[in-house]
């Protein structure tokens, strides 16, 4: 229906010069067009104060935005998430096993 803005689309491209991301943003109003995200702007804040987000993004597209980091070669980097639950899962394994060896006495 015209007028219906669609939920934002992130892109993300690795910066082989840089070493760097590079992040675009854009989002589409029916029969208006498409709109796209401009570089941010920083500026001063009272340390006291508590500031706005600068963006509020719907789960959806937060998720989009992690999938192209991800595609970009970004992982977490704390062990949470896919990566710190495998972790989690091959130290059980490896612990079940030396239990379950030793009741059997495998060696």
């Amino acid at each position: 229906m015209k007028g219906d803005i669609k939920p934002f689309e992130f892109m993300a491209r690795r910066e082989a010069w840089n070493n760097g991301v590079s992040l675009y943003a854009r989002q589409t109003t029916e029969g208006m067009g498409l709109t796209i995200a401009k570089p941010l702007e920083f500026h001063q804040h009272d340390s006291c104060m508590i500031a706005d987000p600068f963006a509020i993004l719907e789960i959806q597209v937060a998720q989009q935005l992690m999938d192209e980091l991800w595609q970009c070669g970004l992982r977490p980097s704390e062990g949470t998430g896919s990566a710190g639950s495998l972790k989690a899962t091959e130290k059980h394994l490896d612990d079940m096993r030396k239990i379950a060896f030793k009741n059997l006495k495998i060696k």
